[in-house]
């Protein structure tokens, strides 16, 4: 096969083909329009670039279309090629996506789009989607917004900062009901909950657990709660370790509880020994520490319905 004939099979077969016709499905709840993650049982895929690239979040492996066979299959680069052939016209699904683009002036900066949004204000939609959807008590909430880590998104969204070790906004998560993204043109470094001077850093995934586990501990006066925002960039990993290099620092891996969140947790613990730092392992009791802080607070309105209405008494039958 020529090689101009290579570029136009890799230009006519996307890599969603590749991973649907191999029985991986699109996680709906993880994925954004920029970043689509594929999971067939532990594997996971995340496909980018318009689905001409991809990565594995477990591992280095990345690439195209190409490079996606044959780390999936394990064959040579000829029978990549007839598989990848075989796949031209192939239609993969497409996630539905229930939220329209967003709507911003274009040509504002990452500041300009921050500082003109308001923060979350009581009974607002965003308000009401941290509190009643995502089970977040008002004290963390007025906390994030007073740490000016919170911003009102469009149709009750919320956007949680990412910040620099100078404070700076870089960018910010947004989830609301009908959206999972992150800021267009922003750079992922860290969302930071709690005391600069904190001690004790608790790394998460996202900043809704690093809210939901504040939540948990009542918002610990020693404890930083972190995001990486679902991802491990450079400038992320940098900014861990700056914040390690203080002394009495003790670092927590308090990721997901699943595979992703035990690679990301192997990833910390190498720089807490690489820092000569304290080190613990922490993990939710459901897959991520919302999921926790929701369980919690079902739990807890169930308790207070009981309490409320008793429970009813078994009664002897009447001896006749």
């Amino acid at each position: 096969m020529e090689k101009n004939e290579v570029e136009e099979l890799r230009d006519r077969v996307q890599c969603a083909a590749v991973l649907e016709q191999a029985e991986f499905a699109i996680d709906q709840k993880q994925s954004t329009r920029k970043a689509i993650k594929y999971r067939r049982g532990d594997d996971i895929v995340i496909v980018i670039h318009e689905g001409r690239g991809w990565f594995d979040p477990l591992s280095d492996a990345k690439g195209d279309v190409f490079s996606l066979v044959e780390h999936l299959k394990g064959i040579p680069f000829v029978e990549v090629l007839d598989h990848v052939a075989s796949l031209v016209g192939f239609a993969p699904k497409e996630p539905v996506w229930t939220r329209r683009s967003r709507e911003r002036e274009p040509d504002l900066g990452i500041p300009d789009r921050w500082r003109v949004r308001c923060s979350p204000w009581r009974n607002s939609m965003t308000w009401r989607y941290l509190l009643d959807e995502r089970g977040l008590p008002e004290a963390v909430i007025r906390a994030a917004i007073q740490q000016d880590r919170l911003r009102a998104g469009p149709r009750g969204s919320m956007w949680a900062a990412h910040v620099d070790d100078d404070g700076a906004v870089t960018g910010w998560e947004e989830r609301g009901p009908e959206w999972r993204g992150f800021a267009s043109g922003g750079a992922k470094i860290l969302f930071r909950l709690g005391p600069i001077g904190a001690i004790r850093l608790c790394v998460t995934e996202a900043a809704i657990d690093a809210m939901s586990l504040a939540a948990i501990e009542e918002l610990r006066s020693d404890s930083l709660y972190l995001s990486t925002g679902g991802g491990w960039a450079p400038a992320t990993e940098a900014a861990i370790r700056a914040l390690v290099a203080r002394p009495n620092v003790q670092l927590v891996a308090a990721t997901d509880n699943n595979a992703q969140g035990e690679v990301y947790a192997g990833r910390i613990e190498a720089i807490a020994v690489a820092a000569n730092c304290g080190y613990e392992r922490l993990a939710p009791a459901h897959e991520d520490w919302n999921d926790d802080l929701r369980a919690m607070k079902k739990e807890e309105e169930e308790r207070r319905g009981e309490k409320e209405t008793g429970l009813p008494h078994a009664r002897r039958p009447r001896q006749g």
